[in-house]
């Protein structure tokens, strides 16, 4: 049986009232204060390139919008929170 394992949640450096939760390795859900999923950060190409993937969730379609790429998590959860 394998185990599945999570990348550990990147560090923020910017005071956020977001959380992230493991979703798959190198993907994260990116909760509000209250627990309500707002969208996913998704680390894009390898831990060396420090590229991150936002993408927000549209409640009334029930989909991910992609926001783009970003060269830090903190920008892409920024994103995020304000789109």
């Amino acid at each position: 049986m394998t185990v599945a394992t999570h990348s550990p949640a990147p560090r923020l450096t910017r005071s956020t009232p977001v959380h992230l939760q493991p979703a798959s390795s190198g993907l994260w859900r990116v909760l509000d204060a209250h627990g309500h999923i707002l969208g996913h950060l998704e680390r894009a190409g390898d831990e060396g390139e420090g590229r991150w993937r936002a993408r927000r969730l549209n409640p009334l379609r029930r989909q991910f919008q992609s926001l783009g790429e970003f060269w830090s998590p903190d920008d892409a959860v920024d994103c995020i929170r304000y789109l």
